[in-house]
């Protein structure tokens, strides 16, 4: 059975901001929304699976890193190429879990340009936007706006260190990312923060990890990503 989000929860999420603090810091600089936007065509390219849902992950894309060697790529000009805003976490996907495994393409009901449009200064690719409803979204919510929502309240209750400085700690380590983001967002902790680097270990992604009330969880093995001890580094951008 698809979990839905009932209205209940809305008082879950509203609890578990209480734990972050009251403002997000803004993580796009000069972001704007454009006046006109088609709705990107998604077609389910896995097999559907229907599951209830027993906890979500938040992942988080390092925009620099991702952007390193697309600035000229036509496919992601609004988020690298500079001339749309510059972006710190941009919102990869709210996705929910069951176990082991996943939920998926829950539905074909794909979303609609004004569903979509309020989310490209969180989510700058709208591409991206579209299929995340429709793969991860449609298990857990009946309306893209309602899954949108969500997402957004999530991600606008989270408080970002300054991942330049930490960039240029010595002996930075995958643990160290973890310490400085739970400390910077009161009732996270460093169990609940994946942190996935590159083969190389550069920074790609933070996986927040949320239980069914969306209240941070220990992450599984997975979603934990790199070990406390493996070094990392962080790529400043241009």
């Amino acid at each position: 059975m698809v979990a839905i989000i009932p209205s209940k929860l809305t008082t879950a999420l509203g609890a578990a901001l209480t734990l972050t603090a009251s403002a997000a810091q803004a993580q796009a600089y000069q972001c704007n929304i454009p006046a006109r936007l088609e709705a990107p065509d998604v077609r389910a390219d896995g097999e559907r699976r229907v599951l209830p849902v027993t906890g979500y992950t938040l992942a988080l894309s390092w925009s620099p890193e991702f952007c390193r060697f697309r600035e000229d790529q036509r496919r992601h000009a609004r988020q690298c190429s500079g001339r749309q805003g510059r972006y710190g976490f941009t919102v990869h996907g709210l996705w929910p879990n069951s176990g082991r495994t996943w939920p998926q393409w829950c539905a074909q009901s794909a979303a609609r340009a004004e569903a979509i449009k309020p989310n490209l200064c969180m989510s700058p690719d709208a591409s991206l936007l579209a299929r995340q409803w429709l793969k991860h979204g449609s298990c857990m919510a009946r309306h893209p706006a309602t899954y949108f929502r969500v997402t957004r309240i999530l991600y606008n209750g989270l408080q970002w260190p300054d991942f330049i400085r930490i960039s240029r700690e010595d002996g930075l380590t995958a643990g160290t990312i973890r310490t400085r983001f739970a400390d910077a967002n009161e009732g996270w902790f460093e169990e609940a923060v994946g942190v996935h680097l590159d083969r190389k270990g550069w920074l790609e992604e933070l996986r927040l990890c949320y239980d069914d009330r969306f209240m941070p969880k220990a992450c599984d093995t997975y979603r934990y990503g790199a070990k406390d001890g493996t070094r990392a580094k962080i790529w400043r951008g241009l």
